[in-house]
């Protein structure tokens, strides 16, 4: 995404028959799926992202896994909850980040989860879980949630959907793999001197929900079912860390409130933002909510005067230059959003997304002068992400406006892999390779395209 970007979405796949699972590229969003479906989107921000491996890296290397091979997803549904599927991928609601009050809720559930991932807890796979079948894991989740809150039709039709590409096993938590995930999770949280209190309150707020029916139950609980004894082992082994009274650090806090304001300000309506955060609330967090929710509404005079504040105050935020790009850049002003992505990249050039908010710029600026500039960025951006379909669909334009059609075919195949669209991925790959030598690199890659492709 561009930022919070709901508007650099991208459908993730016709793969899924009637629903779409969408990028919420955040300031956008793609809502072309079906209400019956349930479909949800797939959000790309790099503030979150960069926020949730703040919070998880140091949990996944006390647990001895390596950071940069664990995925986290992000899903766009309000419910608290968050899970592991198809290996070392992470799925985490953004109702857990909007509903819970410190950091340290967030990260038990995230240490909660690592256990699984660490514990093998997963079921086996026949082959290791690509890029492309995201969309395959979120439908066939989908599929098992509304099969088990009685909607047997749409749950069989997502996983059905899913099943286009290839069924995969997902996991089937029990309750002693519950029970072993918690303690693993105090253990990790013990490991970095990090209080497990918040994974003790958040799931204090299910310790009534086991009496109610699956229709009535918070998705958490239907997956990760808590039992008034494994609440108690948990009370017991938190309470006894030595890190239970560890005061949540200031900056966290606060960025745990800024990251809370943006998603806000995105996923609700303006209006509802303007309640939260009123005029009277000169926080940072809420100035940082109502330049979105004004850029929401079209106003960009009022957002830049809730935004131009912040970037006074936190001129090395790079999010906050971002933003100020995002709002620019949708407002029109496309030429005036490269300085502010600049600086953004600059200040945090190792995020992959803030290099696609740059070469988008770039690129929509129509002048050949910022063309191979732009191809450089999309270039680094795809060879550190490579699950962004919307950065293998600028950097197609890159190379087209560069001259080079045959990796600008390439590069559409890799959206349309990326987004699951297999049967699309492999047409542009048996095109890129009429323009490449065979057995070149190039030629190797878009095989490999088409190879899966046959598959379906």
């Amino acid at each position: 995404m561009r930022g919070f970007d709901l508007t650099n979405l991208e459908c993730l796949g016709r793969l899924v028959r009637k629903t779409c699972v969408t990028t919420l590229v955040l300031g956008v969003t793609c809502l072309t799926m079906t209400r019956e479906a349930m479909a949800l989107s797939l959000i790309r921000d790099a503030e979150t992202e960069y926020v949730l491996h703040q919070y998880s890296d140091p949990i996944f290397e006390a647990a001895g896994l390596d950071p940069k091979a664990v995925r986290i997803h992000v899903l766009n549904d309000d419910n608290i909850n968050a899970f592991v599927a198809g290996g070392q991928r992470m799925f985490i609601h953004t109702g857990l980040i909007l509903k819970t009050e410190t950091p340290s809720q967030v990260i038990g559930v995230i240490a909660h989860e690592t256990g699984h991932m660490a514990g093998g807890h997963l079921s086996r796979t026949q082959d290791a879980l690509k890029s492309a079948q995201v969309p395959i894991i979120i439908s066939t989740l989908l599929g098992i949630g509304a099969i088990v809150a009685g909607a047997g039709d749409v749950g069989a039709a997502l996983i059905a959907g899913g099943a286009t590409v290839g069924q995969r096993d997902f996991l089937q938590y029990s309750r002693m793999q519950e029970a072993s995930a918690d303690q693993a999770a105090v253990t990790y949280l013990d490991r970095v001197g990090e209080t497990g209190a918040g994974l003790l309150a958040t799931f204090e707020q299910f310790r009534d929900q086991e009496v109610l029916s699956a229709q009535s139950q918070d998705p958490y609980i239907r997956s990760h079912p808590i039992s008034s004894e494994r609440l108690a082992a948990l009370e017991e082994r938190v309470h006894k860390s030595p890190y239970y009274d560890r005061p949540t650090p200031t900056d966290q806090l606060f960025a745990h409130e800024m990251l809370r304001a943006k998603l806000f300000g995105f996923l609700e309506r303006p209006d509802v933002t303007f309640r939260r955060y009123p005029p009277s609330d000169q926080s940072s967090p809420a100035r940082y909510a109502r330049a979105v929710a004004f850029h929401r509404r079209g106003d960009l005079a009022k957002s830049m005067l809730e935004l131009e504040p912040l970037l006074a105050a936190y001129p090395d935020n790079p999010f906050l230059w971002e933003l100020k790009g995002q709002i620019l850049f949708e407002s029109g002003k496309v030429k005036d959003a490269i300085a502010p992505y600049q600086r953004a990249v600059d200040l945090a050039p190792d995020s992959p997304l803030l290099r696609v908010g740059l070469g988008q710029a770039m690129l929509a600026v129509e002048e050949p002068a910022y063309d191979k500039t732009a191809l450089k960025e999309l270039q680094v951006a795809v060879q550190r992400d490579q699950d962004n379909p919307s950065a293998f669909f600028h950097l197609a334009q890159a190379y087209a406006k560069n001259g080079d059609i045959g990796l600008a075919t390439l590069s559409t195949a890799e959206q349309h892999y990326v987004n699951g669209d297999l049967k699309e991925a492999k047409i542009y790959a048996l095109r890129a390779q009429q323009h490449f030598t065979q057995g070149s690199p190039n030629w190797l890659r878009a095989e490999d395209i088409i190879k899966e492709g046959d598959e379906t």
